[in-house]
Parts: C-alpha cells; sequence; structure tokens
C-alpha cells in the first residue's frame, strides 16, 4: 500500500455512484484491493479478500444483504461479519472471520472511500447545490503519472496556448496577466487569472476570461471561468490508484447554454483531457518537487509554487520530491 498518512486519512472518489446497482465492484486505492457492494443497509467498501482462503470478495456476488465469496460461498453481512459458512451451515462462523471495513460515503454523484480515520470531510463543491448551473460527471481518465504533478498540471494557466490551441488557447495570445495567490491551512486560492481563449463559451467570439482555481486538498482541486454572467467551473478529484497511476475524476457545471447535451460537453472535456495526458507522463522528474532551486519559475507560475510550498508544509509524501 501507498505509505502516506495525508492521503491514508484523506477521502478518494473510487466510482460512480451509477456503478454500483448490481454486482460487486472491484476497485484499487492507494495500490489497495477494494471490493464495493450495496445492500438494503447502504453502500460498503472493505478489503477485497475472504479470510478463508484468501479469494477476492469482488468476484462473489450479493445475496440477500450479505456479500458471499465465490470461492466456498462464505456470506459477508453489511458490518463485514461473516454469518454463514455453506460447508458447515450449524457452525458459527468465527469471530475472526471479518472483513476489513472503510469509511465510505456518496456525495457529487461519486463514491468516495477513507482507508483511515478521515481528518477532513470531502471538499465543498459550491456549484453541486446551486440549481442555476447544469452539472455533467466526466471521465475517469486515467494519468501513468503522480496526482500532485495531474494537479498542478490542472492550476497552470499558461499551457493552453500550446497543448490546447483552439480550445483553450490561441498560439498568438500567449500572455498570463499578473494575480495573486492566498495560502492557508485549508489550502490555497488564485483568484482573477486573465487568460486570452478563442472561444469561452461556445458563442464562436473570442474573448479575455478569468480563472480562479482552489486546492482544498492535496489531490482535489477547483477551477471557475468567468466571462461576463457567464461561469464554467471543474471540479477535479484525484486519485491515487497505484504508484504511477493517477485517476481524475471531474463534475463540469455551468450557467448557460443549457442545452447543450452532455455528451457534447463531455466530448470536448475528453478531448482537451487526452491533450493533456501523454505531457503530464512525459514530464520529469516523475516526482514533483517542492525544492523550488530545482525547477526553473516564471510570474505566471505563482499557483504551482503556492500549491508546492503547501505541499511541503503539508509534509506529503507521495508522487512528490
Amino acid at each position: 500500500m501507498i505509505d502516506d498518512p495525508i492521503l491514508l486519512h484523506d477521502w478518494h472518489i473510487i466510482a460512480r455512484t451509477s456503478e454500483l446497482a448490481g454486482e460487486p465492484k472491484a476497485v484499487r486505492l492507494l495500490d489497495h484491493e477494494l471490493v464495493l457492494w450495496r445492500s438494503s443497509d447502504g453502500l460498503h467498501a472493505w478489503h477485497d479478500l475472504c479470510l478463508h482462503r484468501g479469494s477476492r470478495l469482488s468476484g462473489g456476488r450479493v445475496k440477500g444483504d450479505c456479500l458471499a465469496c465465490p470461492y466456498h460461498g462464505w456470506e459477508y453481512n453489511g458490518s463485514g461479519q461473516c454469518v454463514r459458512i455453506p460447508a458447515h451451515p450449524d457452525q458459527p462462523p468465527p469471530a475472526r472471520a471479518q472483513a476489513t471495513v472503510y469509511a465510505v460515503q456518496e456525495k457529487y454523484g461519486h463514491v468516495w472511500v477513507c482507508l483511515g480515520t478521515p481528518a477532513h470531510g470531502v471538499p465543498e463543491f459550491a456549484e453541486w447545490y446551486d440549481t442555476s448551473f447544469i452539472k455533467v460527471a466526466s471521465g475517469p481518465y486515467l494519468f501513468r503519472a503522480h496526482g500532485p504533478r495531474v494537479i498542478e498540471n490542472f492550476l497552470d494557466v499558461a499551457h493552453f496556448p500550446f497543448v490546447h490551441a483552439g480550445f483553450l488557447g490561441d498560439p498568438s495570445h500567449t500572455e498570463i496577466g499578473d494575480y495573486e495567490v492566498e495560502v492557508s491551512a485549508e489550502g490555497i486560492i488564485a483568484r482573477d487569472i486573465p487568460a486570452w481563449q478563442p472561444d469561452p463559451d461556445g458563442t464562436g467570439r473570442p474573448a479575455m476570461v478569468r480563472y480562479t482555481f482552489e486546492v482544498p486538498r492535496p489531490l482535489v482541486s477547483s477551477l471557475r471561468k468567468v466571462h461576463g454572467k457567464n461561469c464554467f467551473s471543474i471540479f477535479a478529484a484525484v486519485t491515487p490508484a497505484a504508484d504511477r497511476e493517477s485517476i481524475a475524476w471531474l463534475i463540469l457545471a455551468l450557467n448557460y447554454a443549457k442545452d447543450t447535451p452532455a455528451e457534447e460537453l463531455v466530448r470536448f472535456q475528453d478531448i482537451v483531457s487526452h491533450q493533456d495526458i501523454p505531457i503530464v507522463e512525459s514530464q520529469r522528474p516523475e516526482l514533483l518537487p517542492l525544492d523550488l532551486q530545482a525547477e526553473l519559475h516564471l510570474r505566471s507560475d505563482r499557483t504551482a509554487i503556492a500549491y508546492r510550498q503547501w505541499l511541503k508544509k503539508l509534509g506529503l509524501r507521495h508522487g512528490t520530491a
């Protein structure tokens, strides 16, 4: 398992809620194998292991309000306790036949799991509760890179004219105006970053927009892009599935163009994300340097600088150097 106390006691997305209507689902978090399943009591997240002969419970089936192992049919109730052994139906199962149970909750249409003791709540996404915004889930996107590199790319506006030319940027308008970043114990906020875009709201007219980024947790961030009264937001959670294997889950929210099909919004985000993936995967060193002397920095990198300084203060180990 990835050894990082900060991430161990944090919440991470591991699935969409809609994926858990029937059979158990195998997922990986912090290089740890989990099984997700649902009973009438709610959603459950356990270590994917039957203690009898080590088979994966995710290969079993939901039987009433129990999860039955695929190997010998041992049945575990919602609390993780084995309550029936088919080979010896009259024998009470041993107390040690108890699955390892993890904290789990559903929020923003996604399943969140914490492998340790939650040190914080799931970060807030204000647009989720604002009825003037439509919300669309996008991803998941697999990055064969460490999570901090993925988040730092999400925070970077200066790469838009080059990596996302014609979509989020224009090579003839590359300058990034000045802005400030606030750092606190709760995270970082970079407000009103000016950037030129060829078509910021689907009208086909280029314009200067302003971005605000928030980073409330090491691997969770959000952006808000404002152009006049139009606002487009993204909530991004990056899940450290395994070493150099990060999964980005995005929620898009906008208060305009509400007749735009969800498929079209997702298709646009798919293009942008798949432009980012090879860039992030190619970055060296693979571990994000927290020593600011290790790489060169400019005024436009203020958000990234603050992010690195904050991660160093938190003591994040995974994906950093």
